[in-house]
């Protein structure tokens, strides 16, 4: 336990140790412990203002793709999933069927018949290049079709039904209660998969205003190694200790209504 809790949390000390030195310190002093004058705040003003604060812009894409993206994802994935669970139709084994063996296909996998696809709608460099790809989770789709299945009686929607309750109104107001823990799972990891999207991004846009901020820090990152580039190593992990910060407090803050939903209902 004590491994894994240091696994976990000596990248992010790391982090926070070297975001607060100077250049200078940076490279000239212990990697796992503070040294020079604190220069945390400085740093950060810097990552804000450097370039035209094009570091806010590549916050504001990565929001408008976690939010679009990563929401739409949990959204699409909790009424298809409810849906192959709870309804009979044609063709329905067939749906599940390539929803198991899309699961097994990586996404970096399809990346390229994505790019090629998008190039010729020509949608490549633009924000639905990255979010229309977002919107799909099998996995997410799958897990609420396997939780759907258990946790909504059969019995309780014929009893709603005979009441005269419509379709819309018994997933809205029972349904959906029960799937409250599988919709959040869901929604967590669409949200930090599509937060920590690289390789998607990258092929799909050339427009720096577009990037999110792993492309954006990797662009900063690979700066030094270019001709007449200005390495700025100290920006780089400033920013990337503030991309970790808003994905972990949403993680943390998402994660109390998964364990109270899990709980929900034990008690009579």
């Amino acid at each position: 336990m004590v491994a894994m809790l240091l696994y976990a949390l000596l990248p992010l000390f790391w982090l926070l140790v070297n975001a607060s030195k100077s250049r200078d310190h940076l490279y000239n002093s212990f990697a796992l412990w503070f040294a020079g004058d604190f220069a945390l705040f400085e740093n950060i003003y810097r990552v804000f203002t450097f370039n035209d604060g094009i570091f806010l812009r590549w916050f504001g894409n990565t929001v408008l793709y976690v939010v679009v993206g990563g929401g739409g994802a949990a959204l699409l994935a909790t009424l298809a999933g409810y849906g192959l669970a709870k309804y009979r139709f044609p063709g329905r084994r067939a749906v599940l069927a390539v929803i198991l063996g899309a699961i097994a296909i990586p996404g970096s996998a399809l990346a390229v018949p994505q790019f090629l696809m998008f190039s010729g709608l020509g949608l490549t460099n633009t924000p639905a290049a990255v979010i229309i790809p977002s919107l799909i989770s099998a996995f997410g789709l799958y897990l609420i079709w396997v939780y759907a299945a258990e946790a909504v009686p059969d019995e309780m929607i014929e009893a709603a039904r005979l009441d005269g309750a419509s379709e819309l109104r018994i997933f809205m107001s029972i349904s959906f209660r029960q799937l409250m823990p599988a919709v959040i799972t869901v929604l967590m990891f669409s949200l930090v998969a599509t937060w920590n999207n690289y390789f998607l991004p990258l092929i799909m846009l050339s427009d720096p205003a577009w990037y999110p901020l792993p492309v954006g820090l990797n662009q900063w990152a690979s700066a030094a190694s270019s001709i007449g580039g200005n390495a700025i190593p100290e920006l780089v992990i400033t920013g990337s200790l503030l991309t970790v910060i808003p994905i972990a407090g949403a993680f943390l803050y998402l994660q109390r209504y998964w364990q109270s939903g899990l709980t929900a209902g034990s008690v009579k």
